[in-house]
């Protein structure tokens, strides 16, 4: 279980390292560059990051649970 949900946060971990940088550039640019548009609201930010989180382990849950079911004689006998 633990390898499973390992694996899916390090890859949303890895996701959020380049994709909150990202937004909050463009956001600032786009604020200087079009008048209207609101600089970056980081509570709404901090929220949706939460909210990626809680449904990449949520994905990594699923397979996991199933997996641990699983006799790995009967799954290597399977391959």
């Amino acid at each position: 279980m633990k390898l499973i949900l390992g694996k899916a946060l390090r890859l949303t971990g890895i996701g959020l390292a380049i994709a909150v940088p990202c937004a909050v550039a463009i956001s600032r640019a786009m604020a200087s560059l079009i008048f209207g548009v609101v600089s970056v609201d980081f509570a709404i930010l901090g929220g949706f990051t939460a909210l990626l989180l809680f449904v990449a382990l949520g994905a990594g849950y699923l397979p996991a649970r199933r997996a641990i079911g699983l006799d790995p004689a009967v799954s290597l006998r399977y391959e």
